[in-house]
């Protein structure tokens, strides 16, 4: 058999082969006694493997295919509909339970970096994480941006005594970092808040309001990720079977009530905000009218003088008079002079 059919042949025994080259299976490890066990475990025969050293299993997917995850499913004997979320995708963050195990939803955010926040600026962006969990196994599949969760198992690997937890402490790891990152995110957009705040109420003239939406738009992206978590950490506190970790599971749960406050207030000052320059644009454009009548003022003095002086009457006041041209100049220059300054002085230029 040649190599091409040898690697056909193995594709069709193993779907997580089939996007040759890319990364798909991050990791699978098996876990005894605290410590990881050496070797890349196959997928295959990995809950067999869990099962009769008294471990537990963890398999990590970037971004699979629904052959992938059906594949999985088959393996793990994993509920149709959670795995129907998991391909899918676009879900909000949610804890369900499905028989012996559980399906967990988590929105991670990450923090885009900009020179200047603009109206087009992309602030903030998420992902999502999606953890399937049993007593003796643990399946993350991960679809778009935000941090591997590579570091969280080195950090996991660390601790051997949060590792005898088994699956819980793998989601106590998992939640932790989530919700570190939605602090690092939170603090961030602070800064962009009090970028627009300043230029809202600085002296110079700027144009805001485009700038204030689009950072709005983006916080509320954020918001649907982080609000929406605060019930699931509340069943996942009240349940027996995370209880060995349920001390870390309330200061995850401490955080995220932080991160949840800081970002509704955020966005009732963003509101608070965006009125504000609302009332800014309309003074200036209230200035704007006034300067602007205030100089069709000025101008109709002379053209009204003008326009009457102008007239060829036979019979009309100094029509004939030698100075009579200099003293219509004169009138002009007075009587706009005079109106200038009342001008000057109510604020109107």
């Amino acid at each position: 058999m040649t190599d091409t059919a040898s690697s056909q042949t193995r594709e069709e025994q193993d779907p997580l082969l089939d996007r040759a080259g890319d990364d798909t299976v991050v990791d699978c490890a098996l876990y005894v006694n605290g410590k990881r066990q050496e070797g890349h475990l196959p997928y295959e025969g990995a809950l067999k493997a869990a099962d009769e050293s008294g471990g537990f299993v963890w398999i990590g997917l970037f971004e699979p295919t629904d052959r992938q995850v059906q594949a999985l499913a088959a393996e793990f004997d994993l509920h149709p509909l959670a795995v129907e979320d998991a391909v899918n995708a676009h879900q909000r963050p949610k804890l369900e339970r499905y028989g012996d195990h559980w399906f967990l939803v988590l929105k991670p955010a990450k923090y885009i970096e900009h020179e200047e926040l603009t109206g087009q600026s992309e602030v903030i962006r998420t992902g999502e994480i999606m953890l399937f969990v049993g007593h003796n196994f643990v399946v993350t599949v991960r679809h778009g941006s935000g941090r591997p969760l590579s570091e969280v198992r080195k950090s996991l690997e660390d601790d051997e005594d949060l590792v005898k937890c088994g699956p819980p402490a793998v989601v106590y790891r998992i939640c932790d970092q989530v919700v570190d990152d939605y602090l690092e995110v939170a603090y961030e957009v602070e800064k962009d808040i009090d970028e627009l705040e300043e230029s809202v109420f600085s002296p110079a003239r700027t144009h805001d309001t485009q700038r204030i939406y689009q950072l709005k738009r983006e916080l509320l992206e954020f918001k649907r990720a982080v609000v929406p978590l605060g019930r699931p950490l509340e069943q996942m506190l009240a349940a027996e079977k995370l209880a060995p970790v349920h001390d870390y599971l309330r200061d995850v749960d401490d955080h995220l009530r932080r991160v949840t406050q800081q970002v509704e207030g955020d966005d009732e000052l963003l509101d608070s905000i965006l009125d504000a320059n609302l009332t800014r644009v309309s003074v200036q454009q209230n200035e704007d009218m006034r300067k602007i009548s205030a100089y069709a003022a000025l101008f109709a003095v002379p053209t009204a003088v003008a326009g009457i002086y102008g007239m060829n009457f036979d019979h009309m006041p100094e029509l004939h008079w030698q100075f009579g041209y200099p003293m219509a100049l004169t009138l002009m220059v007075v009587v706009v002079f005079a109106l200038y300054r009342a001008f000057k002085r109510s604020g109107w230029l």
